[in-house]
């Protein structure tokens, strides 16, 4: 059976003096979920955005909003954007002093929780919360920044990755998505999809094929993404 698979442009690369204007026009040229990068200047070397900025998207769209926190410590802020709207948090391990305990509050504040694995950060957090993960993303770029080009070793890592899920899937009868992010565009989606990925984070890829348009749609690039999917 096909895989189904998820769209899901990063704000990280959007214009954000026309942030709501962004979000409407990315959703309606068929992208699946927003992905909200969320960084602190002391876990990643970049600022961002807040719980702010997602509460005022939020009425904007009906779609999924995947919150990516690239924060430490992290448990502070996860009920602030669970308020905000989120749907998925994700946060990544070495942030948290107790992972268990940090997904269990993603759930109890009423969101799906994912873990999230650095070019370098082995896989092993996963073995023993696979229960309370709805999601695992891993990272194809060093965080911090958007634009950077894909790490080729994260396709090992992704049927590593893979591997884990679908046994775990087995035997529990519960999905896990598997998210890529960072460098992914329409050259190299189809080579991630077929390394284990069904969730796609595509921030200059998408953002930056719509810079310079009047209308700022991005139909034509998120069809060519979609058109390298289908051919896996």
């Amino acid at each position: 059976m096909k895989p189904s698979y998820r769209l899901a442009p990063s704000l990280l690369s959007a214009n954000f003096a026309k942030l709501g204007e962004e979000v409407a026009n990315v959703i309606a040229s068929g992208a699946d979920w927003i992905h909200f990068d969320v960084m602190d200047n002391h876990y990643v070397p970049n600022l961002t955005i807040g719980p702010l900025v997602c509460e005022a998207i939020r009425p904007l769209t009906q779609a999924s909003i995947d919150v990516h926190l690239m924060v430490k410590p992290v448990d502070h802020i996860i009920p602030d954007f669970a308020k905000a709207g989120a749907n998925l948090i994700t946060f990544h391990p070495e942030a948290s002093e107790h992972i268990d305990r940090t997904l269990s509050l993603i759930r109890e504040s009423g969101c799906q929780a994912g873990l999230v694995f650095n070019p370098a950060t082995p896989l092993d957090y996963m073995d023993h919360v696979m229960e309370k993960l709805d999601m695992v993303v891993l990272m194809s770029v060093n965080p911090g920044f958007g634009g950077q080009k894909f790490i080729p070793e994260t396709l090992n890592k992704l049927r590593l990755a893979r591997a884990k899920i679908d046994a775990y899937t087995a035997l529990s009868g519960r999905q896990i998505l598997l998210e890529v992010d960072g460098g992914v565009n329409k050259d190299n989606i189809a080579g991630i999809a077929r390394a284990g990925a069904d969730t796609f984070v595509a921030g200059s890829a998408v953002f930056g094929a719509g810079k310079g348009s009047d209308l700022h749609r991005y139909d034509s690039i998120i069809a060519a993404l979609r058109a390298a999917l289908a051919s896996t």
